[in-house]
């Protein structure tokens, strides 16, 4: 059984190492960027730490039979050929409850530094002007109603936050409905097109699939109150960029913040750069030093239980 880290950015790997030695293993840090160098340097392996690099269909199916599972660094899976590991035996496996805090956290920040123009004024102040009335206008939060798209862990737990300013809370998700059981039986459940009419604060929790790159677009925008807010905290390319600068620029929506982008690092001529009420993070949200902790353990001991012939905790594919 052999363990690697395919490709991993993080400054130390003592958390990963104090895991497999307390289990007996080992493991090999190696610096995969591309498929080649997956190919070329997992054969043989049994269990992959992955943060970045792409296991393609080309890549699953080159490891084959020996590679049995992936371990995402994170919650996303997008890097990672789902139905190509399915077909080939290979467990895939998230760490989807890591960062959950942090990420509804920065969704909140967001909107609430853009529902208060906070950036804009910190940058009008400091240029030696004094005048409130710039701001204008601003609307009481807890009179605000706020569109969930994603019900998921951290979209409910992003709810429950915003719910605690006394907002109004509809959400939008495919496969999950509020309901008493879970506490969850104030969030109303509306239609995608209703949530883009009615929310005075829009924010993105759902991940990223074919069937939602691009949900954000430019139908959704001519939907929206000409007071809206577009908070997107969960993967780029589900806001469709292009038409976000082009809502920003007819005065569409009343702005945006976003943690992901389509391309990462945002393009330097990201036209989204000159919009003041666009706000831009560095896809930070997950991140404070817990929650990063947290999550080189859990990636560390799935592979440990996957090796050791436990029941992962985590399985994002379902293998026959």
């Amino acid at each position: 059984m052999k363990i690697v880290v395919s490709d991993c950015d993080h400054a130390k790997m003592d958390v990963e190492t104090a895991v497999f030695e307390k289990a007996g293993l080992s493991f090999t840090h190696l610096d995969c960027k591309t498929e080649d160098d997956l190919i070329a340097q997992c054969k043989g392996v049994t269990s992959v730490l992955n943060q970045y690099a792409p296991f393609t269909r080309k890549v699953i199916a080159a490891l084959a039979p020996d590679l049995k599972q992936i371990v995402r660094y994170g919650v996303g899976v997008n890097n990672v050929d789902l139905a190509a590991a399915t077909e080939f035996g290979v467990q895939v496996c998230n760490v989807p409850d890591y960062s959950m805090s942090e990420v509804s956290d920065q969704a909140l920040a967001m909107m609430m530094a853009l529902c208060r123009k906070v950036v804009q004024m910190n940058a009008h102040t400091k240029s030696g002007q004094w005048d409130y009335a710039k701001s204008i206008p601003v609307f009481r939060l807890s009179e605000q109603t706020v569109g969930v798209i994603g019900l998921g862990r951290i979209g409910r737990m992003f709810c429950a936050k915003v719910r605690a300013l006394g907002c109004k809370v509809i959400g939008f998700d495919a496969y999950y409905k509020p309901n008493a059981a879970d506490g969850t039986e104030y969030i109303e459940a509306v239609s995608l097109e209703e949530l883009y009419r009615r929310a005075d604060v829009i924010s993105v929790n759902c991940p990223l699939t074919d069937e939602t790159r691009h949900l954000v677009s430019d139908a959704a925008f001519a939907l929206m109150k000409p007071t809206a807010y577009v908070v997107n905290v969960s993967r780029g390319g589900i806001v469709d960029e292009a038409a976000l600068a082009r809502a920003l620029e007819a005065n569409k929506i009343a702005g945006a913040a976003l943690d992901v982008t389509e391309v990462e690092p945002l393009p330097a001529d990201s036209p989204l750069r000159k919009f003041d009420n666009c706000l831009i993070t560095p896809h930070m949200a997950w991140y404070s030093e817990e929650a990063g902790l947290e999550l080189k353990r859990k990636v560390a001991e799935e592979a440990v239980r996957m090796v050791t012939g436990e029941p992962v905790h985590y399985p994002v594919n379902k293998l026959a």
